[in-house]
């Protein structure tokens, strides 16, 4: 009978603890309603780029080698999302992406610093404009699971296409587009959402300036870019 008692109790106080754990205090329970909202945007970014060499690369020897380098960056911008179902969103986040693209190259032997490795960079300044659809997942209490598929159009303020210095080692156009894949979470806070996320976006457009008095520019057939932004969302 004493036995019957106590697992009653512990049948008791395991059904009192599953209900309170259920009463999660919702946090903005009517964000979901909302038809649109803003939020601010900032982040890292770690950019590289993709090369395609041209056959004159393999046939002579004025350069040895010519590797591309992840180099960091960080991106600050605003953020409009549009409410199109219960599960998919449209969202724009037009922000300003500093990065730089590295290359480390080695000269061949005809060339008197044979064998010393050279490593420059590529400055931009991306006036980043990503147009993104959201899948969004059901909320779970405060947290919900999202990912997102879109493309984006960059036009690079810092590039050097038009550049008369004579001390460039390579010229790149401004203009790019391509694609964007990611996931993030929001954690719903009783006046904002925190959101963090990780993407690769991934230029389709050949940033390389055709300029054949350059060196590097006879070595280099195509150069794009891709880039993996690690994001936090605020969002009202």
């Amino acid at each position: 009978m004493r036995y019957g008692k106590k697992v009653l109790i512990l049948l008791a106080f395991m059904a009192s603890f599953s209900a309170s754990a259920q009463r999660v205090a919702l946090s903005m329970p009517d964000h979901d309603e909302k038809l649109y909202y803003f939020g601010i945007t900032f982040g890292l970014n770690f950019s590289v780029y993709q090369i395609n060499y041209t056959e004159a690369f393999g046939k002579t020897d004025t350069f040895k080698s010519i590797q591309p380098k992840w180099s960091p960056g960080f991106n600050l911008g605003l953020l409009a999302n549009l409410k199109l179902t219960n599960f998919v969103d449209l969202r724009f986040v037009p922000s300003l992406a500093f990065a730089e693209k590295r290359l480390n190259y080695t000269y061949g032997s005809p060339i008197a610093l044979a064998d010393s490795p050279v490593s420059k960079g590529v400055e931009a300044i991306y006036m980043h404009l990503p147009l993104q659809l959201k899948f969004k997942s059901d909320r779970i209490n405060n947290f919900r699971f999202y990912a997102i598929v879109g493309g984006k159009f960059d036009y690079d303020l810092a590039a050097n296409a038009r550049s008369r210095r004579t001390d460039e080692f390579l010229k790149v156009s401004p203009v790019d587009y391509g694609y964007e894949l990611g996931v993030g979470f929001e954690f719903f806070n009783e006046s904002f959402i925190f959101s963090p996320e990780i993407k690769i976006s991934q230029g389709l457009r050949n940033q390389l300036y055709q300029d054949r008095s350059l060196p590097l520019t006879n070595s280099i057939q195509s150069l794009l870019t891709r880039m993996i932004v690690i994001s936090i969302h605020l969002e009202g």
